[in-house]
């Protein structure tokens, strides 16, 4: 069975979506193809069809492979629920909240876990492509090591090296990685890939020449900037803090960007809306006063997110845009804080506590119970099919929800509606997916929707995406690394 991993000078290099890339790419060519990565860090979770959860970036992978995600696709991902610490979900479920400092000494104890996972999904593959996570060259992290060069060396396998000109300095990153990593990890180290070149691609040939001539490794290849890759859901929450193109749609959709904000993704769709003006309003900005719609996404901690929404001033914004009749929908969290309460007792979501919510909804959450996980898919009660998925602690009652936004295809009801329609929410991930449920949810502003299913967009872009690296990188010599 062959294998490649691929790994990076740093985060945010563009690993996941090569990997993507190259997973539609084998995938083609008629591969059973496979996508791993040991350990992630993100609040940008997916569900897979047995009953866990992954990383998104690894969701996104298998859907490239054109194979259902599984938990051991990703069997350790970490869920920042605070500056120094985070909830462990171990092959999809919860195993407990560490602190980084803690996770250091029990990471090495999941080495085994992990390969076990991967081995499990080899039985099954021609190849699988294995994605690190931030960077080998991080040298005091290599100590029990189970993300880069440490499950490299336990799973035996080659790796090749990205490395991001679009960020600078990307000869000092290649070349100093090479420089700082011990003898037997820089040995796994086949060969290097730029990534995220924009203009005349030979203008660098002299530094792809000095980056082989000093490091020994093969040169790979160099992948342009690829306008696919920005219709990609993406992982981490750093590409919101860039910003984004501006738009110049009639109907503006604020979203405000939460400490912990997850699964952000979900507005992707509404990005290609033509009439939408879809904007993420980072910390210290006030609710622009031309706001038609303001959506409280997803989080990874309900309680402290409210908090930190009433120290930026958005609840005052919040509730001033709905005298003035605009709407708000709530997302999962989003949903929970449109409520009179949450409470969190035995701070499964973070710290313990309670606090008012909103209030514009009459519900109330408990963070009680086991994290709910699955599938869904059904129709807003006003028309239009969706089809996404619940990722959530917290259970939800109130009278608010005799009056739901959606029902689910088993005939249950989700979600609540305010008594004058404005205000709404569900626990739903993905409800602008589907064509049918962003045309419904686009209807109250006079808008009609432009754009297909989310899906078979995302199908076309990892299309071109895997078109646009055989044409960059040297996929015969890909081949023969990971022993094609």
């Amino acid at each position: 069975m062959a294998a490649l991993m691929i790994q990076g000078c740093g985060s945010d290099v563009g690993k996941s979506t090569l990997v993507a890339g190259l997973c539609r790419l084998f995938a083609n060519r008629g591969l059973r193809v496979r996508p791993f990565k040991p350990q992630n860090m993100s609040n940008n979770a997916a569900v897979t069809l047995d009953g866990g959860e992954i990383g998104r970036a690894q969701a996104l992978q298998a859907l490239a492979c054109r194979t259902p995600a599984t938990v051991h696709m990703n069997p350790v991902l970490l869920k920042p629920q605070s500056d120094v610490g985070a909830q462990v979900v171990v092959r999809g479920v919860v195993d407990r909240t560490m602190s980084a400092r803690d996770f250091q000494g029990r990471k090495a104890g999941l080495l085994g876990l992990a390969v076990e996972s991967y081995r499990s999904l080899q039985r099954e593959a021609d190849l699988l492509l294995v994605e690190g996570a931030g960077s080998p060259a991080e040298t005091n992290l290599r100590a029990g090591d189970i993300a880069n060069m440490g499950f490299a060396h336990a799973a035996d396998l080659p790796v090749a090296l990205v490395g991001d000109i679009d960020r600078g300095h990307v000869i000092a990153a290649l070349v100093g990685a090479h420089t700082v990593l011990a003898p037997a990890d820089r040995d796994r180290i086949q060969g290097f890939l730029i990534n995220k070149f924009r203009g005349d691609p030979t203008l660098f040939d002299a530094g792809r020449r000095e980056i082989a001539a000093r490091t020994g490794w093969r040169d790979l290849g160099m992948a342009p900037w690829l306008a696919a890759a920005r219709h990609l859901p993406a992982e981490d929450a750093v590409v919101l803090e860039r910003g984004g193109a501006a738009t110049s749609g009639r109907v503006t959709v604020i979203v405000p960007m939460l400490s912990r904000i997850a699964n952000f993704d979900d507005f992707d769709p509404l990005r290609r809306e033509p009439g939408v003006d879809l904007r993420f309003l980072p910390p210290g900005e006030a609710v622009p006063g031309d706001a038609d719609l303001i959506v409280l996404p997803g989080t990874k901690s309900t309680l402290a997110d409210l908090a930190f929404l009433r120290d930026q001033g958005w609840d005052i914004d919040i509730l001033a845009h709905v005298r003035r009749g605009g709407r708000v929908l709530g997302i999962c969290g989003g949903l929970q804080m449109l409520g009179r309460r949450i409470a969190d007792p035995d701070g499964i979501d973070g710290a313990p506590g309670a606090a008012a919510g909103l209030g514009l909804l009459d519900i109330e959450t408990a963070m009680t119970g086991s994290k709910t996980l699955r599938p869904v898919d059904g129709d807003l009660v006003g028309g239009g099919a969706f089809a996404g998925y619940e990722i959530h602690v917290g259970v939800t009652t109130g009278p608010g929800l005799g009056r739901p936004l959606l029902r689910h295809a088993d005939g249950s009801p989700g979600g609540a509606i305010s008594a004058d329609g404005r205000v709404a929410g569900a626990y739903v991930h993905g409800l602008f997916d589907r064509a049918g449920a962003r045309a419904a949810l686009l209807r109250p502003f006079g808008l009609r929707s432009e754009g297909g299913d989310q899906a078979d967009h995302v199908d076309r872009m990892l299309d071109a995406l895997a078109a646009g690296l055989e044409q960059s990188l040297d996929i015969a010599a890909l081949e023969r690394i990971a022993g094609l």
